[in-house]
């Protein structure tokens, strides 16, 4: 790995190095999320690729900082921390609000002359260019509990333990506040793969609200449909994990990255 720096340590979480795999997976967390969402999938990966979960500001140890509720000043700061990870084959992961940052990400990586991630995976998430009028950030607490409740997940369950949920809301209205406010820019189009994945059920992607990210990138799209709702990936782990292994194994891989450097 390029010689990391204070700000990597503090953007960047490593369960479970894995300097010999072949590939580096950048994973980044939902609306109100943090890093250690990823620690199941990192540890099912661990022999295939080096998982990078990233820590956003204002939650779990980086919870005194200020949050970002602009998700291109969000995208910015994780381009100048992973921007330099060109030593082995890089790809990106985002799960909701993650998704679209993901995708700010690679193209950031792309406007600046570097190796193109060799795959964009997106996760329970509409293409950017499926607008929606939300206002949840503007909503009361309840209101917007109510929603996070609905789409359920891992700290769903958490709010409703008051000091936890004092905490923690800050977090998830700003991060509403970054997706909801977020606008695309028209015509812009990756070169990478695109895999998109989401479920069946989830009140926030329609399935064609999913296919349409095949019109941001000029790479190859293929969408996977799994039983569940918003936060499939954790009831279908297991199917979620081997597809990722598929993918970033794949003889392509390496041709993707040798061809940008």
């Amino acid at each position: 790995m390029p010689q990391a720096s204070v700000q990597f340590g503090t953007w960047v979480r490593q369960f479970h190095p894995a300097p010999d795999t072949r590939v580096r997976l950048v994973c980044l967390p939902h609306a109100g999320g943090s890093a250690s969402f990823y620690f199941p999938l990192s540890k099912a990966l661990a022999p295939t690729a080096e998982v990078l979960a990233v820590q956003y500001p204002g939650r779990q140890d980086r919870r005194q900082e200020p949050n970002i509720s602009s998700l291109d000043e969000l995208a910015d700061r994780v381009f100048e921390v992973i921007g330099d990870l060109d030593d082995r084959p890089l790809a990106l992961f985002g799960h909701s609000m993650g998704a679209v940052l993901a995708y700010e990400v690679a193209l950031r990586l792309q406007d600046a002359g570097l190796p193109d991630p060799v795959r964009l995976f997106v996760s329970g998430r509409r293409a950017p260019s499926r607008d929606r009028d939300e206002r949840l950030h503007v909503s009361t607490d309840e209101e917007l509990l109510a929603e996070v409740r609905r789409l359920g997940g891992s700290h769903a369950v958490l709010l409703d333990d008051p000091d936890v949920r004092e905490m923690i809301m800050p977090s998830i209205r700003s991060d509403y506040r970054a997706v909801e406010r977020y606008r695309c820019t028209p015509g812009r189009q990756l070169t990478c793969p695109v895999t998109v994945l989401t479920g069946d059920s989830d009140p926030r992607v329609s399935i064609d609200e999913a296919a349409a990210w095949e019109e941001h990138t000029t790479g190859p799209t293929e969408l996977q449909v799994f039983p569940g709702g918003h936060f499939f990936l954790s009831d279908q782990n297991t199917r979620v994990t081997g597809l990722l292994a598929d993918r970033l194994t794949s003889p392509d891989v390496a041709t993707l990255h040798e061809a940008k450097i």
